[in-house]
């Protein structure tokens, strides 16, 4: 689906459509980044919930640990979008290193504790500090590993000759000298 704005006509007697066409289609592509990074780590916590539902068992919370952990995922996803997008948004994929991205994802869990945190002490259920000490680890831990988890997806996609490269991907070019032994 393709959006235009348009604004009159421009210096060659045409329509002109101009930078807001560019701007909305860039907002739009944005936005389902966005979207499909929320998913992407809504899979990802989801399955660990899954892990810890099998561990606890299913009377240890109100809300089932999958769903928790894939509603926070994907706000963690869409949270770490929007810091990426706000500290890299001149650099691609290929441009950014694995440490990088980590880190951006670290910084994308940190805002999600904050967030869920002061949600959860405007409601007058818990102490601000002494969650966000407990939180605020787990959150960016769990952010820089979905966040590199989501960079080297995007780097298998955009080559899929790149699987045989195994450490080379890490840093962020594929070695083609690099393969798998035989077997």
């Amino acid at each position: 689906m393709r959006y235009k704005v348009t604004f009159g006509v421009g210096p060659e007697g045409h329509r002109d459509t101009g930078r807001m066409e560019d701007d909305v289609g860039s907002w739009m592509r944005r936005i389902r980044g966005a979207i499909g990074m929320g998913l992407s780590w809504a899979l990802a916590w989801f399955s660990a919930g899954m892990i810890l539902f099998f561990i606890v068992g299913p009377d240890a919370a109100d809300v089932p640990f999958p769903l928790g952990f894939g509603a926070l995922g994907f706000f963690g996803g869409v949270a770490f979008s929007g810091v990426l997008g706000i500290a890299e948004r001149r650099r691609s994929f290929e441009q950014m290193s694995m440490p990088r991205f980590a880190i951006w994802g670290g910084v994308g869990g940190a805002v999600l504790a904050v967030l869920f945190v002061l949600t959860v002490t405007v409601t007058g259920a818990a102490s601000l500090l002494d969650d966000l000490v407990y939180l605020a680890p787990i959150f960016a831990a769990g952010g820089a590993a979905c966040a590199a988890g989501s960079l080297a997806l995007a780097r298998m996609a955009d080559a899929p000759d790149s699987l045989s490269s195994g450490p080379a991907l890490l840093e962020g070019e594929p070695d083609p000298e690099v393969r798998l032994p035989p077997g």
